[in-house]
C-alpha cells in the first residue's frame, strides 16, 4: 500500500472538492480509501477515494484504530475532536 497507510491513519486530501481537509482511514480496498470525518462524512458511509489522491500524514489514531480494527463502536464525535488539530492547523 501507499506510504504505510492503515486504518485509524490521518490523511490529507489532495484532490477534488475536498481538497485540503483531513480524513481518517475507515477501511482499504483495492486501489480505494475509505474515509470519514466524523462531520461532513460520518462512519456509517464514508468516503470512497483513490489512494493517489489522498497524502498521509504519518499519524495514527491508534484508539480508534484499535476500536475499529476489533469492530467496537467509534461515534463520530470521536473521529471530529481527533482531527479537530489537523484541520486547523490546514487553515
Amino acid at each position: 500500500m501507499k506510504d504505510d497507510v492503515r486504518i485509524g491513519s490521518v490523511v490529507l486530501s489532495t484532490q477534488g472538492r475536498d481538497k485540503g481537509m483531513y480524513f481518517v482511514v475507515t477501511a482499504i480496498g483495492k486501489d480505494v480509501y475509505y474515509l470519514a470525518d466524523g462531520g461532513m462524512r460520518k462512519l456509517k458511509a464514508p468516503k470512497k477515494k483513490n489512494v493517489k489522491h489522498v497524502s498521509n500524514s504519518g499519524v495514527v489514531l491508534e484508539s480508534i484504530a484499535a476500536k475499529l480494527t476489533e469492530g467496537k463502536k467509534v461515534f463520530d464525535s470521536e473521529v471530529k475532536s481527533a482531527l479537530r488539530q489537523f484541520n486547523q492547523q490546514s487553515k
